[in-house]
């Protein structure tokens, strides 16, 4: 029987962010791009989410590369944690490979990892692949999508992408996807994320005319922040500024870091003597500067809430400066938005956020974008990808109005394997797939019963009975002494203290009384006898922690 291509989706479906998908064939596998997501309101502690890559490590020997669409977080930000259970030869784009080499620098991979870069329009044989790179619009520069030649048929995966012929890096190739679609395309794997919008993505150059604008006889001081990721957005800033005589200074780790690679690689063009230290801002007037930061998405150490809370150590908001949010807030991300926003007008600032000022613009493609896209490679098989699952049978749905077949249309979850032929597109199985959470150093050891355990002690804080019993004959030498946490502040609740220790010292004498001298079942009582009556007398469940020290 002929072998067929299996495309797995590690990541990226269901979901937003965390996009990893592998392709497989006989005894040869790619991986498209290795990003990470954020956790959800119920993560507590979590720092990042990453893709479970146990199929990758079983399969290490077929793996031939890994290749890279662009240089955004949700797919280049799991990078190093892959690299540290499996290796192998990263293919991206200059701008793209620049980003990973800084992460994995930082974790001391850099020396172990292959990057190779390629530019638009290169073509790269991996195992029984053919991987073809092709220029998109995106809001980060050096944006590609792949044609995968397989041995049974061409794939296209778009990644992210719109379309906008005014782009200051060169319109789509519109064009090649075409010659694609008329050699014929077997499976179109397409960005899902704006599919909800009709019409078009407007251009990036709506933006520059708006800040424009907000420059034009403004006469204090202006911050502007915006995703550290989007430099057409940062060279209009910067152009804009230079026009109006202002000087740039840039804040916030992440800023400085994609504005050292951007400038080593050429892709931003700064005027001589228009970039200046953040610790010289105070001696030059408040009309000739503006101050560039990361924080757009209200994130708690970004640079934007720093200065919000008076806690920058270079920058101080005061009444009068005009702050500029140049981005949209992440679905999930609006209240931490909406409160550095008061904040700011707290301290008598002016900020300009309103999506009617056209301050920002999607990086993603609307419904006449996608149907464009649909049109030009009309593919036999359709298998919507990023997005959850509303954006995915939205996707689908628009498939069909481009002529698409109902059962040429696959829709997987994470870990779902697709099995395509020359003819066929089903689902046949699955592969381990999932999420591991990434806590501080620890990768993986914060699972469900941890993140249950965190969640019990956010709601209903916690209680230890402490108690100190005789070896000879399990009488109590001291204790048992109550200490809490989260739970009732002690000095003005000391009745309801004293209730727990005679709730506690009856239990460890009714297991005297029947010669029980197990500290699991001594445990096991207090923590029985305290939780029924905390509940019955307070109607609240904390975690409670009996601790038994033999004397």
């Amino acid at each position: 029987m002929a072998e067929k291509l299996k495309i797995i989706p590690l990541g990226g479906l269901d979901e937003i962010g965390k996009n990893i998908t592998v392709l497989e064939y006989g005894k040869d596998m790619i991986v498209i791009d290795c990003g990470l997501g954020f956790p959800d309101e119920d993560m507590y502690g979590v720092d990042l989410v990453i893709p479970d890559f146990s199929y990758l490590v079983k399969n290490q020997k077929k793996l031939r590369g890994m290749f890279i669409t662009h240089g955004h977080e949700d797919h280049i930000g799991s990078i190093p944690y892959c690299m540290q259970q499996v290796n192998c030869p990263i293919h991206g784009t200059a701008m793209t490979n620049g980003l990973i080499k800084l992460k994995l620098e930082e974790h001391h991979l850099a020396d172990k990892v292959k990057l190779i870069t390629h530019k638009p329009g290169d073509v790269v044989k991996a195992g029984c692949f053919t991987v073809e790179f092709i220029h998109v619009n995106h809001s980060i520069a050096d944006a590609v999508c792949f044609a995968i030649h397989t041995p049974v048929g061409t794939v296209v995966m778009t990644g992210d992408f719109k379309i906008d012929p005014t782009a200051s890096d060169g319109m789509i190739d519109l064009a090649r996807l075409g010659e694609l679609g008329k050699q014929g395309v077997l499976a179109l794997l397409c960005d899902s994320t704006n599919v909800e919008r009709q019409g078009y993505t407007p251009s990036e150059n709506i933006v520059a005319e708006s800040l424009d604008r907000q420059f034009k006889d403004c006469s204090q001081r202006i911050v502007v922040t915006t995703f550290a990721s989007n430099m057409h957005r940062i060279q209009a800033v910067i152009n804009v500024a230079h026009r109006h005589g202002r000087k740039v200074a840039v804040t916030g780790r992440s800023m400085e870091n994609m504005l050292k690679v951007a400038q080593e690689l050429g892709y931003l063009k700064v005027p001589a003597g228009t970039i200046v230290d953040i610790a010289s801002i105070k001696s030059l007037p408040k009309d000739k500067i503006v101050i560039v930061s990361t924080g757009s998405q209200g994130e708690n150490m970004s640079a934007l809430y720093r200065m919000a809370f008076s806690t920058h150590r270079q920058v101080e908001i005061v009444s009068g400066d005009r702050i500029i949010i140049s981005a949209s807030a992440i679905p999930g991300n609006e209240k931490a938005v909406s409160r550095i926003i008061n904040e700011l007008y707290r301290k008598g600032a002016e900020v300009v956020y309103e999506k009617s000022e056209g301050l920002h613009v999607s990086g993603h493609a609307c419904q006449e974008e996608l149907k464009i896209i649909h049109a030009l490679c009309n593919p036999k098989f359709f298998i919507p990808v990023h997005g959850e699952q509303r954006h995915l049978q939205l996707h689908a749905k628009l498939a069909k109005q481009m002529g698409t077949l109902p059962k040429n249309i696959c829709i997987g979850e994470v870990g779902s394997v697709i099995e395509l032929s020359a003819r066929t597109c089903k689902i046949n199985g699955s592969v381990p797939a999932g999420v591991v959470l990434v806590d501080g150093t620890g990768v993986g050891d914060v699972g469900s019963v941890v993140l249950r355990d965190r969640k019990h002690l956010a709601q209903d804080g916690m209680i230890v009975v402490c108690v100190n019993i005789s070896s000879q004959d399990g009488s109590v030498i001291t204790g048992p002494d109550i200490i809490t946490r989260g739970f009732i502040y002690v000095k003005e609740s000391e009745d309801l203290m004293d209730e727990l220790r005679e709730v506690a010292m009856e239990a460890i004498d009714r297991c005297n009384r029947k010669h029980i001298r197990d500290w699991t079942a001594i445990k096991s009582a207090i923590k029985n006898d305290l939780s029924g009556y905390l509940y019955k007398t307070t109607k609240r469940n904390p975690m409670i922690l009996p601790v038994i020290m033999e004397i």
